[in-house]
């Protein structure tokens, strides 16, 4: 692609590294940054700026957060007898999406995968597990990906879960085998939530 100066060639470059975009895509949005008021640039290159620099993850369930305990746990209407265990932060807000739960999550911030070199050392298991020790915690739902590293992962949390005064279930398996949680209809993902299986 030619770029009439380096400094297009400069943005283009960079907008393009984010997923899903690619050079024309970048191109065009470079061209209407230029062609929008100062203002719109400054004001989305500020908001990127302080939401890379002051971003936080929350202590207790490692979701995104401005605070040390995000919106979700910091929300005493919430029930906190129920843990939704989940990959990421896109999963949580696919589920709360489908309006149909009202507990707490844990985020693990990945799954178990030998593959990718991802073992349990790597995920935020061992607050998961503090957590389930609490009287309060009376439910653990497994809400992975049903693939083969999301069933691996859950079968690794269920071991590890098992001798806590807890009930494991996992989603319903209306969500389609090897597919990501993120891309389900709410509807689709909302039953899954409601009607969940007990894990073992």
């Amino acid at each position: 692609m030619n770029f009439p100066t380096k400094l297009v060639e400069d943005v283009v470059t960079e907008i393009s590294k984010l997923p899903g975009i690619g050079k024309k895509t970048a191109m065009r949005l470079a061209l209407h940054l230029l062609k929008a008021d100062e203002m719109t640039s400054i004001d989305l290159a500020s908001a990127i700026v302080n939401f890379r620099t002051k971003t936080r993850f929350c202590q207790s369930c490692h979701h995104i957060s401005e605070s040390e305990l995000c919106s979700i746990c910091s929300n005493s209407k919430r029930d906190s007898s129920v843990i939704c265990v989940v990959e990421d932060s896109r999963d949580v807000l696919a589920i709360e999406d489908t309006l149909q739960y009202n507990g707490l999550y844990h985020v693990l911030g990945g799954v178990i995968s030998p593959m990718s070199g991802i073992g349990p050392e790597e995920l935020n298991i061992p607050k998961l597990l503090e957590r389930a020790s609490h009287e309060s915690v009376k439910e653990i739902i497994l809400a992975l990906s049903p693939n083969m590293e999301g069933d691996t992962t859950a079968f690794y949390l269920s071991k590890r879960l098992v001798d806590k005064q807890v009930s494991i279930s996992s989603i319903a398996r209306g969500i389609p085998v090897g597919g990501e949680l993120e891309y389900t209809d709410s509807i689709t993902l909302g039953r899954s939530i409601m009607k969940r299986t007990i894990y073992q």
